[in-house]
């Protein structure tokens, strides 16, 4: 199968490239290397260097004629899209409908759409939250995502365009770079490593910090294989549906660290900060269609994670 990734040298994109390249397939990266980088690239992807807001897009997509789309490249900050909401619209929303519309016209079967459980939903009253549950987003980010599931089922109405949405939770593993939702993983161990104190970000009634859904990019790699297939016109959370707290978050990465370094006791205390705009205090997914439609389900648990992330991260 020959599919194009977007974002293809970013975290999660790059993965995903090689378990793609892995199973046989012929794969394209798409990245313009805003947040990517070029030590994550798979050399056995061809490259093109775009952003996929450019009318060269469409040019591209003309020569090489792909069957799958795989859109992760994305603005990926929900703080610096409260700062700059016209920018995360350009990039999320004007970004997409150029990928659609070149899409469209160059047979291409399928577009696997890269949404955010962990935004998308807001401060639900429904947890673990499921896909029925109606987008309540609170940040420009999370607005982009609902947006683009909706010109989603546009495309496939208008034009027959089939898709697969993966809703994901805050995911974390190797190449994660220090921004994003989940990117609160990196620069914990980032800091700690470098001898820094952290921060926590919480709301006044809860100095433990927020809930999260934290699954391993492992995990996620398999729900993007999956779907390559499976999934048609669906959205599908990808998470653990397990809650954890930034502070208990914090303390399994210390312990994970303390397996396999001496770091000093006065780097377990944490300095703390008030939430900043566009978070949310609670966050969690129930993953129950995927594993039923999907055939998925995540098969690390945050220490098993935390491990493979630390291993990663040593080895730079």
């Amino acid at each position: 199968m020959k599919i194009v990734v977007t974002g293809g040298a970013g975290f999660i994109g790059s993965n995903v490239v090689d378990a793609y390249v892995n199973l046989g397939h012929e794969v394209i990266v798409v990245d313009n290397l805003y947040s990517g980088k070029m030590e994550n690239l798979n050399p056995k992807a061809k490259f093109y260097l775009m952003d996929i807001r450019s009318q060269e897009f469409e040019k591209m997509l003309e020569i090489e004629r792909p069957e799958v789309i795989n859109h992760h490249a994305a603005q990926i900050s929900v703080p610096y899209s409260v700062e700059d909401p016209r920018f995360d619209a350009d990039v999320n929303i004007q970004g997409f409908v150029n990928l659609l519309e070149a899409a469209k016209d160059k047979d291409v079967r399928k577009v696997i759409f890269i949404s955010s459980g962990g935004a998308i939903y807001g401060e639900a009253k429904e947890y673990p939250t499921t896909e029925n549950y109606p987008p309540q987003p609170l940040s420009p980010y999370a607005i982009a995502k609902a947006v683009s599931e909706d010109f989603l089922f546009f495309y496939n109405h208008q034009y027959g365009l089939d898709y697969t949405v993966l809703r994901y939770a805050n995911v974390y593993g190797p190449r994660q770079i220090p921004h994003g939702e989940a990117g609160v993983v990196a620069i914990f161990m980032d800091r700690l490593l470098s001898g820094k104190k952290c921060t926590l970000f919480h709301f006044p009634e809860d100095k433990r910090g927020m809930i999260r859904d934290y699954c391993f990019v492992e995990d996620v790699v398999d729900a993007n294989v999956k779907a390559l297939d499976k999934g048609s016109c669906k959205a599908f959370n990808i998470g653990t549906g397990v809650e954890t707290k930034t502070q208990d978050l914090f303390e399994k990465i210390f312990e994970v660290m303390q397996e396999k370094l001496d770091l000093p006791d006065d780097l377990s205390r944490l300095y703390r900060k008030e939430a900043r705009a566009g978070d949310l205090k609670r966050s969690c997914l129930n993953c129950e269609r995927a594993k039923k439609e999907l055939g998925w389900t995540p098969k690390h648990d945050l220490t098993k994670g935390l491990r493979k992330t630390l291993k990663w991260r040593l080895s730079k």
